[in-house]
């Protein structure tokens, strides 16, 4: 199956967030082809710390369809879902997780603990992972790049 179509809408809403000056990560929900929610970091425009990407993307795409059970639906972030967006996931039974980047500091699939597929809980979710990696890295690195040297600047 080729992700990247969606991933790219995914990279997408990370360049909106980017443009808001929040850490640019995006996410899109899949299902049956279609995408039904989009999100991006909105942390610091609402100043809501779960205002991630992919619980924004999750919270319209059940807005969308009227039920909070996304059966069968994918989602695509462009970085390794955190704990709260990982948990998110199961909670709102997503099928599916497909992600860019691994997040080595923050990452609850793969880089710091396996949230998605613990067996003991009721359900579990598949992952991919990878997907046009390089430009999900690209710009979180271009970001606090910019982000540092502005910094430096304003000393």
């Amino acid at each position: 199956m080729d992700y990247t179509g969606y991933m790219r809408e995914a990279l997408a809403e990370a360049e909106k967030a980017y443009a808001k000056g929040e850490v640019p990560i995006g996410a899109v929900v899949v299902l049956d082809d279609k995408i039904i929610g989009r999100g991006h970091n909105l942390r610091e425009t609402l100043k809501d710390s779960t205002a991630h990407a992919e619980i924004v993307a999750m919270r319209e795409a059940a807005r969308r369809i009227g039920d909070w059970r996304l059966d069968g639906a994918v989602v695509y972030s462009t970085v390794e879902p955190c704990p709260m967006c990982a948990g998110a996931m199961i909670q709102f039974r997503v099928q599916t997780a497909v992600y860019g980047a691994p997040d080595p500091k923050a990452g609850a699939v793969d880089s710091i603990m396996d949230i998605l597929r613990e067996p003991r809980f009721n359900h579990q979710v598949g992952v991919v992972s990878g997907v046009l990696e390089y430009e999900c890295r690209t710009i979180i690195q271009r970001f606090f790049r910019e982000l540092r040297e502005s910094r430096k600047e304003s000393k």
